[in-house]
């Protein structure tokens, strides 16, 4: 598992941005967050996640907030 920040997230469109401790940049959709009730992310807020790479880059999956 990774960790991150929130780079942003827009919440109208389910996805955004995390950043990992290294400066990388990953993807995140709001059907990889885990949880219950409203799936969404805040900026600035840290993150659990795995990688996967996929056809358009790299995603976040299984993204569990700190």
């Amino acid at each position: 598992m990774k960790k991150g920040q929130v780079k942003w997230f827009n919440d109208a469109k389910g996805y955004g941005f995390i950043v990992t401790d290294e400066g990388q940049d990953i993807f995140v959709h709001y059907s990889e967050i885990q949880g219950f009730g409203h799936k969404t992310l805040i900026e600035g807020q840290e993150v659990e996640f795995e990688v996967s790479e996929t056809e358009k880059g790299l995603q976040a999956r299984n993204v569990v907030r700190l």
